[in-house]
């Protein structure tokens, strides 16, 4: 049996979950989330619990069962407590700033980077150098970011680009004069 897939998830106060068939729909005070899961997978609410048993023993069921509990899990926690992702932009010229919904990125390209959310997904800019990606959907949240930072990944020699917070680049040394 799944270790991850046969923990039940608590259904917290203030989150209303409707089971229809394969499809599931989370619902609390953050949003609503919406999904379609495997039809093997058999997912019930017990006890203001979300249990999620699997027919059979063949391995992609067993596959399966892990990771459709691990989406539940994912779609409770963005209902309640949301998602959220933090990039910092490091280079001389480098900077974001909100244009209405929209965040305008100068990225020493020659024209500004114009990227616009998805529904469901915020951007704010606390500082000209720091973007917070935040929504319900953590898949979402992660595209968004991911996608942000691959206008300008950190490159290896400077350290310039768009990071993670927390994010280690690695450096390379750069040339040496010859001798």
């Amino acid at each position: 049996m799944s270790r991850i897939g046969k923990k039940p998830i608590a259904v917290p106060a203030g989150v209303e979950v409707k089971i229809d068939g394969r499809k599931v729909t989370v619902k609390g005070p953050k949003g609503e989330i919406s999904r379609e899961f495997n039809q093997g997978m058999n997912i019930a609410l017990e006890n203001n619990e979300i249990v999620i048993t699997r027919p059979d023993e063949e391995n992609e069921t067993r596959a399966l069962h892990g990771l459709t509990r691990a989406l539940l899990h994912n779609m409770v926690v963005g209902v309640t407590e949301g998602f959220s992702k933090k990039l910092e932009i490091v280079g001389v010229g480098y900077h974001a700033k909100m244009q209405g919904k929209n965040l305008n990125l100068t990225l020493g390209f020659s024209h500004p980077v114009v990227v616009v959310p998805p529904e469901g997904v915020e951007i704010s800019t606390p500082s000209s150098i720091e973007i917070v990606v935040s929504g319900v959907d953590a898949q979402k949240v992660g595209q968004v970011a991911a996608e942000i930072r691959s206008w300008r990944e950190p490159e290896p020699y400077k350290g310039k680009g768009i990071r993670y917070s927390g994010e280690h680049v690695r450096r390379k040394a750069g040339k040496t004069g010859a001798k």
